[in-house]
C-alpha cells in the first residue's frame, strides 16, 4: 500500500498529540484534560482507518472492474468517513 502524503500528515499529527499527552501526564495535568486529548487522538486515528479502508476498496474495485453497485458502496463509505 502506498502512503498518501495527506494520511502521513494525519498520522504525524496524531503522533505529536500522543507526545503531548505523555508530557501532560508527566506534568500531572488533570485527568479530564488528558482524557479529552486521548479521545481526540482516537478520533483522528479512526478517521485514518476509514480513509485507508476506503482507498483500499477503491483500488480493489478498480483492479477487478467492479460494477456500479460497488462504486455506490465506496461513496457510502466515504460519506461515513467524512461525517465522523
Amino acid at each position: 500500500m502506498a502512503c498518501d502524503p495527506k494520511l502521513a500528515n494525519r498520522l504525524k499529527r496524531s503522533e505529536g498529540q500522543i507526545r503531548g499527552i505523555l508530557k501532560m501526564m508527566e506534568d500531572g495535568k488533570d485527568c479530564r484534560e488528558v482524557v479529552t486529548q486521548l479521545m481526540a487522538v482516537r478520533s483522528s486515528i479512526d478517521k485514518v482507518i476509514g480513509l485507508v479502508v476506503t482507498e483500499n476498496l477503491k483500488q480493489c474495485m478498480e483492479d477487478k472492474e467492479v460494477d456500479l453497485a460497488g462504486e455506490e458502496m465506496v461513496k457510502a463509505l466515504e460519506m461515513i468517513v467524512k461525517t465522523r
